[in-house]
């Protein structure tokens, strides 16, 4: 089992989950960041850090979001990890809560 990022991150991308990861596995596209599945060790630690709440374990994981396991999954493969916080978007307070973000997902 893995933790997956999810919807809620899309246009928000806070970091603060980032660097709490012990075992670096989260990846930064332009507007959304994923947890790579084959490095998680299921700390839980990320999940209380995102301010966004966008962090679930897949066990838990709400049957509308299911496809976010498999996104997380293809997408950690293309892009590059991240290790350290960063600023978040400028926008992100306006964006967190905003439901059906996926359509702004940039690849």
């Amino acid at each position: 089992m893995a933790f997956v990022v999810t919807e809620n991150c899309i246009r928000c991308k806070y970091t603060d989950c980032v660097e709490i990861c012990p075992v670096s596995c989260f990846h930064e596209g332009p507007n959304f960041l994923v947890i790579d599945p084959e490095e998680c060790i299921d700390c839980t630690l990320c999940v209380a850090e995102c301010p966004a709440k966008a962090i679930f374990s897949e066990e838990d994981l709400p049957l509308e979001l299911q496809h976010f396991i498999e996104l997380n999954a293809q997408l950690a493969k293309e892009w590059p990890l991240i290790t350290e916080r960063k600023e978040p978007s400028a926008e992100a307070e306006t964006w967190n809560g905003v439901a059906n973000k996926l359509q702004y997902l940039e690849r």
